[in-house]
Formats: C-alpha cells, structure tokens, sequence
C-alpha cells in the first residue's frame, strides 16, 4: 500500500516528467530519463523499475524526430544527423563499389603481366627451370 507521501513523491516526478517533456519539445532537445532521475537522487535502473511508463514516455519522445525550434528555421539536430548518416551511407556505397572495380583490374593487369613475361622470356630464348623436378 501506498503512503501518502510515496503519493506525492510520485506527483512530484510526474509533475517533473511533464515539465522536462514540455521543455524538450519548445526547445527541441531530446528528453533523458537519466537526467530526471538524477534529478531525483535515484539510479537510472531504479527510476525505471519503479516509473515503467513515465520511462517509456520518454524514451518514445527521445526517439521521435523532433522538429526544430519555432521560427528558427533551421533543421532539428535530428534531421541533420539523418542527412548525414544517407550521405555517409551513399559515400561508403560508392567507395566500396571503386574497390570492387580496382580489385578487378588489379586482377586483370595481374593476369596480362604474366603473359607478357612469358612472351618476352619466349622472345628472348629464355628457358625455365622447373624447380618441382628432381
């Protein structure tokens, strides 16, 4: 059974759960659990076992795109983050494809440079011994 003044603790987190949603989503920070139970004296384990759905409720506003601040015009820290992580991503693309492409002609010259020796060694007269012979 509750107490009354585990009944109030539990509305002054609540209270506090709303403010730091309310702040996070004027300014467009993302919201953090750690920072709220923190703010409270507890461990992050402890304030999620005992405030489940406060903690969720968080965590779904932590990974929700946010939009930028009001009239900065500006994208989110979010958005920015997502248009870099598609250019790296397009970036490592085409870098792993020039290096399939290079392997290949690596491959290619590898084979060509064999010929050409045995061309010029055929040329030249040249006779190999065969070192696996006894």
């Amino acid at each position: 059974m509750t107490t009354v003044g585990e009944r109030a603790s539990d509305l002054r987190i609540r209270k506090a759960a709303d403010e730091l949603l309310a702040q996070a989503a004027a300014t467009g920070v993302r919201p953090s659990v750690l920072a709220l139970a923190r703010h409270f004296g507890l461990s992050n384990t402890t304030f999620r076992r005992h405030y489940p759905e406060i903690a969720r409720e968080i965590a779904q506003a932590r990974t929700a795109p946010t939009d930028s601040p009001p009239g900065s015009g500006q994208p989110s820290a979010f958005d920015r983050l997502v248009a870099r992580n598609a250019k790296l991503k397009r970036t490592n693309r085409l870098l792993a494809d020039q290096l399939k492409l290079a392997a290949a002609h690596l491959q290619r010259l590898a084979v060509e440079n064999d010929r050409l020796r045995e061309l010029a060694d055929d040329c030249a007269g040249v006779t190999r011994i065969d070192s696996h012979r006894t």
